[in-house]
């Protein structure tokens, strides 16, 4: 079978790879489609935090799939089904797995990373670790299932967004895209901040979702801020940025009594000056990953239409030349780039 394969920084290749067997207690799930978010693409460069992975790896960890085969000891799942798997796989165990906290397992490992991934044709999964998606979606749609669910967890879970609220997330990429959408979803009021070289497809890209954008190196974000608020700030800010200045920003430009949602990692000590927070009382939160109940809300709003999947995938990409997916999107070209292996 085929499979995209790192073999070092800024380097994957097309390998032939042998079809893997499934044990008594996995599935064999024939990939569909499989998505390139921002950790593939912090892995693909081998950046600090990623040089643990050891290559040559075969990547990705966001996808859906048919199961084709399904061992002995399997009774949740049979053939035909079509599913997506959490790739943080939690050990079960530890103090946070016990306390109701998978998300944060202190013995957590990711498919495509810690293990062989899914940018192939094959793959097996423990049925634990999937969930059914429904026929009303395709499933070159469900590939985003991963990413809508850590934007479900951003919005649901970690902050205290309701109808009616202003919101402003900050960074256009993947999971900034998907956290707007998400609390547009809900009746928030929203508006999308990006910078120059995000105007070319992400902020139009946002815009088709009805969402409004702002590029911060060519207007006034403080004009938009007196503009959507009344001058107060808005009610909730989440930092998808990934970059330090993102929560300092996220300071400025919140309400006092406002909330604050971390969701980017960023990769630099952040400098932030904590008197404005304690004197607004901001609640500064953070989100990491997703629940199996944050699948399962990321699957129903993919199946009422609610998140306009279609919109949001880049399906222009080829499995045979991944490379070109990689440095679009580190170059901001594409947003949500979708292999399809269904033809393979």
């Amino acid at each position: 079978m085929k499979a995209i394969v790192q073999t070092g920084p800024r380097s994957v290749e097309i390998r032939e790879c042998e079809k893997p067997q499934p044990e008594d207690d996995e599935c064999l799930v024939k990939v569909h489609s499989a998505g390139l978010c921002g950790s593939d693409a912090h892995a693909y460069k081998y950046e600090g935090g990623y040089e643990w992975i050891p290559v040559p790896r075969i990547m990705g960890h966001e996808y859906s799939g048919e199961i084709v085969e399904i061992g002995d000891a399997v009774t949740d799942f049979s053939v035909g089904d079509h599913v997506v798997e959490e790739p943080i796989h939690d050990c079960g165990f530890c103090f946070q797995c016990k306390n109701g906290q998978p998300n944060v397992c202190q013995n957590f490992e990711i498919t495509g990373m810690h293990t062989d991934g899914a940018y192939t044709e094959y793959t097996t999964v423990h049925p634990r670790d999937l969930h059914h998606i429904p026929e009303e979606v395709p499933l070159n749609q469900a590939a985003i299932t991963e990413p809508l669910s850590i934007a479900t967890r951003a919005v649901f879970t970690q902050s205290s967004v309701t109808p009616g609220d202003t919101v402003l997330v900050e960074g256009p990429g993947p999971i900034g895209v998907l956290v707007a959408a998400v609390a547009d979803s809900m009746g928030a009021d929203v508006v999308v901040s990006g910078l120059g070289k995000d105007s070319e497809y992400r902020l139009p890209l946002v815009e088709t979702l009805g969402v409004e954008t702002v590029d911060i190196e060519d207007a006034d974000l403080e004009a938009v801020v007196d503009d959507r608020t009344g001058g107060i700030g808005f009610d909730a800010v989440f930092d998808t940025t990934g970059h330090r200045s993102g929560v300092e920003m996220a300071v400025n430009h919140v309400r006092k009594g406002g909330h604050i949602v971390i969701v980017g990692l960023p990769g630099e000590p952040s400098e932030l000056f904590m008197t404005p927070v304690v004197r607004g009382e901001i609640d500064l939160n953070a989100s990491y990953g997703s629940t199996w109940r944050n699948f399962e809300q990321a699957i129903r709003l993919l199946a009422t239409g609610a998140v306009d999947a279609e919109a949001i995938i880049d399906t222009s990409y080829s499995v045979v030349d991944p490379t070109a997916a990689f440095e679009a999107f580190l170059e901001s070209e594409t947003c949500k780039p979708v292999f399809s292996f269904a033809d393979l």
